[in-house]
């Protein structure tokens, strides 16, 4: 069996699927790999190190997708500036894909449509479920740790003003308000970066032992509570609020967002679209020069005006909705996520090459497009077809 690792080509995303540590392992597997020319330049990783490590180097990225029995991507199937082709249509029928698909947000519905037509077993590392056996495959929780700390990183370089509290001889700059809604792991890395710069934090989130978690770190903890059966399913992770009970979450992030001079924007529920927590009349009473960061975008956005992929002003608010925000640290972001990779590719295919187990849960719950249909349980919802 081929593995075919390609170059990443949305926008400023410097990550690669697989490394030549990691490259080592599928070839001592049995499998042959192939390599996009300067698929890991931006990861530090030049192609003569991935030939050592027993890869082939492909210059011609559809030679590379037509070729690969199993694709290793780290962003979804894209069609960039340039291309005269989608890569999903690229994608030779019947391969796999393993990738981060995000395929409930409404951006990737025809994609997803595409890998289905094309009879693409595909399968997506952010509906990983977690259990303790997963564990090292689960490629969101090691993305969401880079997310949380640079999108921090990111609002505050964006802020016109200063974020910790700072005398000078005219007088003492006030530290800034930081609100983080969802304090998963993205909200929690969130958290401790937004305390080391020095500002004000106030935490929300349904879950109590995320709202435990969001104290230990220094975060004033606020707002919203629901019934645990509510908003925690079997697996301890978080489940979407009914309609009545969104509303009333609305309410009360309402006073909060409107006084807060940094809103990190994380709340998400695996394998659906991301509830929309932050309305247009909520973003238009925030002050200017306020930063909306919303690390919710790939699964649609916690706020109803985030731009997907992009940013734009709103009254004197800046809403940014960046995609790949793990991509702006490639050479952690790699090491990460091609291990992630790596794993679950071992227990895949543990049966022997060529065998995909989906019996097995992990890649069950991951499962995305297979035999020509889309099977997705959260995708099918939100397309509609439940």
């Amino acid at each position: 069996m081929i593995i075919g690792v390609p170059k990443e080509i949305l926008e400023q995303e410097g990550r690669v699927a697989a490394i030549p540590e990691t490259v080592q392992e599928y070839v001592a597997l049995g499998f042959e790999v192939l390599v996009q020319a300067s698929a890991g330049q931006a990861a530090l990783v030049e192609d003569d190190a991935y030939v050592a490590a027993g890869a082939r180097i492909v210059a011609d990225p559809r030679e590379l997708l037509r070729a690969a029995d199993v694709i290793l991507k780290v962003k979804q199937p894209w069609r960039s500036e340039g291309l005269d082709y989608h890569e999903a249509e690229a994608i030779r029928d019947g391969a796999t894909l393993i990738a981060f698909l995000h395929p409930a947000a409404p951006v990737n519905h025809d994609m997803v449509a595409t890998l289905a037509k094309r009879n693409v077993t595909a399968f997506s590392m952010d509906a990983i479920p977690r259990i303790s056996r997963a564990q090292r495959m689960d490629a969101l929780t090691s993305m969401s740790t880079i997310s949380g700390y640079k999108a921090m990183l990111i609002a505050a370089n964006q802020f016109p003003k200063f974020i910790p509290m700072t005398g000078t001889t005219i007088g003492t700059v006030k530290a800034a308000k930081i609100l983080v809604v969802g304090a998963g792991v993205v909200g929690l890395q969130a958290i401790a970066t937004a305390k080391r710069l020095g500002g004000t934090v106030t935490a929300v989130d349904t879950r109590e032992e995320a709202r435990q978690s969001a104290a230990s770190l220094g975060a004033k903890v606020a707002g919203f509570e629901a019934p645990a059966e509510l908003v925690v399913g079997p697996d301890g992770r978080a489940r979407a609020l009914p309609a009545e009970w969104l509303e009333k979450e609305r309410a009360t992030l309402t006073p909060l967002v409107q006084e807060c001079d940094i809103l990190i924007l994380g709340a998400l529920v695996p394998g659906e679209v991301a509830p929309v927590l932050v309305t247009e009349a909520m973003v238009a009473g925030m002050k200017p020069g306020s930063i909306i960061l919303d690390v919710a975008v790939d699964q649609g956005g916690n706020c109803q005006l985030t731009p997907a992929g992009g940013q734009i002003a709103y009254r004197g608010v800046s809403i940014l909705g960046l995609w790949n925000i793990p991509g702006s640290v490639p050479v952690h972001g790699s090491w990460l996520y091609s291990h992630n990779v790596m794993h679950y590719v071992k227990n895949l295919f543990k049966k022997g090459l060529g065998t995909i187990d989906l019996d097995d849960e992990i890649c069950r719950e991951s499962l995305v497009t297979h035999q020509g249909r889309i099977v997705h349980a959260g995708t099918r919802k939100a397309m509609g077809l439940a």
